[in-house]
């Protein structure tokens, strides 16, 4: 019996995202801009723009850009309710029709029903199985769970121990995340019962995304999964990153030499942070009264946006921060969101296609041999 490979590759996810492939391109900051999200959405992905980092200013232009680009608001709006533009981006999402948002600490009921009403579907991402749960019973349309292989701000669970606890637990469709780069690593989820999966280090590490050469070069170069660590030093928060010696140093200093760079680092962009000589002053005395680690935390965090863009925006990789899956360590070259997707889903279908023959083969052999038993 032949099969339709397209077939084996439409699943809730394209169907109600409207896309080609159960492939997601997911929203990250700084990464995730207009132009990515088009170049994932001309391959038949489904990608989000990280409203999250895009300046309230340009955020829709961005949007704009993107529907003017590819024909429609078959796209999604990625946000935060804690940032300064949440209801801008609620409202924009909503103005413009796009498919779907997605969260991480989520909106609440009202603002989710708003979404419902627009026919805009709600796709938090979580980490842990409670977390899943709430999502659902606030009204999220499907849930993106990310393991702890995945890239920035990550949980401890892995990917293949959590898939299978939300499976179990809910029934609206589960997008996996975290560790995933190849089509058999699609085709694994869609077996376990997932509708797609969605990747953010391995777009990050195409042609088509707007990091500097400088700092996907970095990258590239990653061949040990064990450089793509999770540390708490910046602020105390499970974050995975590539090692580079800004952690490096981070981790290796005291708390009182942690303070110091903190506070250097806040000074150095001071600018951007609002850090004056007298503010730098009084948070030393309060440190040395104080916890000098929880504060050089406090500040660290504080200082997270600039040291993101030092790497992801300015190029000097070595600077700032490296948030990435582990992944990266198996991606040994730059290609296209086209390239990769299409790349991903020919592989996932002739993965899937050998099951259905296996399977198959076995159940005829399982007949001959009931009709012989028989005779």
């Amino acid at each position: 019996m032949s099969h339709d490979f397209s077939a084996l590759l439409r699943t809730p996810l394209t169907e109600r995202l409207g896309c080609r492939f159960p492939i997601v391109q997911t929203a990250m900051g700084w990464v995730a801009d207009a132009d990515l999200v088009i170049a994932t959405t001309r391959a038949g992905g489904f990608g989000f723009l990280a409203g999250a980092t895009i300046e309230a200013g340009k955020l829709e232009g961005e949007i704009r850009k993107v529907i003017e680009a590819t024909g429609g608001s078959n796209f999604g709006l990625n946000f935060h309710m804690f940032q300064e533009n949440a209801a801008q981006c609620v409202d924009l999402a909503i103005q413009y029709r796009l498919r779907a948002v997605s969260y991480g600490r989520g909106p609440d009921k009202k603002t989710i029903a708003r979404f419902k009403e627009a026919g805009v579907l709600c796709i938090p991402t979580v980490g842990a199985l409670k977390h899943a749960l709430k999502a659902v019973e606030l009204g999220a349309d499907m849930i993106t769970i990310q393991g702890g292989e995945g890239g920035g701000h990550t949980g401890g669970v892995p990917t293949t121990i959590l898939l299978p606890q939300v499976l179990a637990a809910v029934k609206v469709p589960v997008i996996a995340a975290g560790g995933y780069s190849t089509g058999r690593g699609l085709a694994s989820a869609l077996a376990a019962g997932a509708a797609g999966i969605a990747m953010g280090t391995r777009f990050l590490m195409t042609t088509d995304s707007p990091t500097p050469p400088a700092t996907l070069a970095r990258y590239v170069k990653v061949d040990d999964p064990q450089k793509v660590r999770v540390t708490l030093a910046v602020d105390g928060m499970r974050h995975r990153m590539i090692e580079n010696p800004f952690i490096d140093r981070l981790e290796a200093a005291s708390p009182v030499g942690r303070l110091l760079i903190a506070l250097k680092s806040a000074w150095a962009w001071k600018q951007q942070t609002g850090m004056s000589l007298g503010h730098m002053l009084g948070v030393f005395r309060q440190a040395l009264k104080e916890d000098p680690g929880a504060v050089s935390q406090t500040v660290m965090s504080a200082n997270q946006p600039v040291l993101l863009q030092r790497s992801m925006v300015e190029g000097f990789p070595d600077e700032g921060i490296l948030p990435s899956g582990q992944v990266a360590a198996a991606i040994g070259e730059l290609e296209s969101c086209a390239d990769v997707i299409h790349g991903i889903a020919a592989e996932a279908e002739d993965c899937l296609a050998a099951l259905y023959a296996r399977l198959g083969d076995e159940t005829a052999a399982g007949r001959r041999a009931d009709t012989e038993a028989a005779a």
